[in-house]
């Protein structure tokens, strides 16, 4: 017996019929518009570093912004929407970014925006940027950020802001320098300090400090055998370019980098993704050089070396004790993080003479554990409410 279709089903069906190619043939002509676009006119798809602020500082490449205060009423981070606080904390909060990443990171998407976050939580936002890092710039050492610009810009933000005293949030090597800093300034209104996914023990992180781990003592025999090392290179050759630096972030995850080009394939039609996908793409791929000088002391003192799990780092004429750091101290780890144990991010606390010192490891990858999109309600959230604490 044949079954006969109900009208209802059969019209369904004849509607969806002829609603599916148009639906298509709209998506495909989408996607080849946006493509071309996206080719030709690309910062049409950047939405980053969209918060409005006052530039109070600048030396050489270095710079230091002001925030303005939000005008809205509510601002939207993720799916939460935020309501703006008009209170204003008394400690000002200084974001300080890694080197071979531009400062987007912090403002990346009007709704996945670090700034915007602790502006909306009453705080009065600061951002030191390093700057557009070129060849011209290979003589930049680890002295250059850390006793002469760091200095300068919290001297500057101090003279802002009205405020002796100051936090500092940072990422990477930002929170890196931000501790060679507090090691050697005495800076006693130095309040708090937040790190992210910052490697103080370098021979913990994963791969890489098993590698650099097993080459440490027969470097140091071939070093003494041969009278030489990577000091003696001149620092132009051992300068890094910012493509590289792309590269070698890409290759700690390769399958996730081919996933996300297949997302934007896939969903090239729906510009919302595009534009999305192209802000954090940019991030990724124009990544900026690391100052041959700096990579020279990196590789030696603080890789090789392993100098700042130790307690102390050598730089030039100068040495940074971290057991000189009092201050307030919280620091994140990545559950996911390729590049940056949590065993190597927790070093922090055991070379700081700080008596308030916490960690906290949350879910992300290196990138992921800063702005991601689980970032929001674990890292930031985590840090605002600590930092209030310790912010008025």
């Amino acid at each position: 017996m044949k079954r006969k279709t109900p009208a209802h089903m059969s019209t369904k069906a004849s509607v969806g019929a002829t609603e599916g190619p148009p639906k298509m043939a709209r998506r495909l002509l989408l996607s080849a518009l946006h493509l071309i676009e996206r080719r030709l006119f690309s910062e049409n798809f950047i939405v980053a570093n969209l918060t409005p602020y006052d530039e109070i500082y600048r030396d050489g490449i270095m710079s230091v912004r002001h925030y303005l205060p939000l005008e809205d009423d509510s601002i939207q981070i993720g799916d939460e929407i935020l309501e703006v606080s008009r209170r204003r904390l008394p400690v000002p909060l200084v974001f300080v970014p890694p080197l071979a990443a531009t400062s987007m990171i912090f403002d990346l998407l009007p709704n996945r925006s670090l700034i915007r976050y602790f502006l909306a939580m009453g705080f009065d936002v600061y951002l030191l940027d390093w700057g557009e890092v070129t060849e011209a710039h290979y003589e930049l050492s680890l002295e250059s950020y850390v006793l002469s610009w760091m200095p300068a810009a919290m001297k500057a933000v101090r003279e802002d802001s009205g405020q002796t005293e100051v936090s500092c949030f940072c990422y990477c090597m930002g929170g890196l320098l931000t501790l060679m800093y507090a090691a050697t300034a005495n800076d006693t209104g130095l309040r708090n300090v937040v790190t992210v996914a910052s490697p103080i023990d370098m021979h913990q992180s994963g791969v890489a400090g098993q590698i650099l781990s097993a080459v440490y003592r027969p470097a140091q025999i071939i070093s003494r055998l041969l009278n030489f090392s990577l000091m003696d290179l001149p620092a132009r050759f051992m300068h890094v370019p910012g493509w590289l630096n792309s590269l070698v972030f890409k290759l700690t995850n390769p399958l996730g980098s081919l996933i996300n080009y297949w997302e934007l394939l896939v969903n090239l039609w729906d510009r919302e993704f595009v534009i999305n996908h192209t802000t954090v793409s940019r991030w990724f791929d124009d990544m900026v050089d690391y100052p041959g000088q700096t990579i020279k002391e990196m590789t030696v003192s603080m890789m090789i070396n392993n100098e700042m799990a130790g307690g102390r780092l050598k730089m030039g004429d100068q040495r940074a004790e971290f057991d000189n750091i009092r201050c307030a101290i919280l620091a994140f780890a990545g559950a996911d993080d390729r590049l940056v144990s949590p065993r190597s991010a927790h070093r922090l606390l055991d070379i700081v003479a700080s008596e308030d010192k916490e960690f906290c490891v949350v879910p992300g990858g290196h990138a992921g554990v800063f702005a991601g999109s689980q970032a929001p309600a674990s890292t930031w959230a985590i840090a605002a409410d600590w930092l209030v604490q310790r912010s008025t």
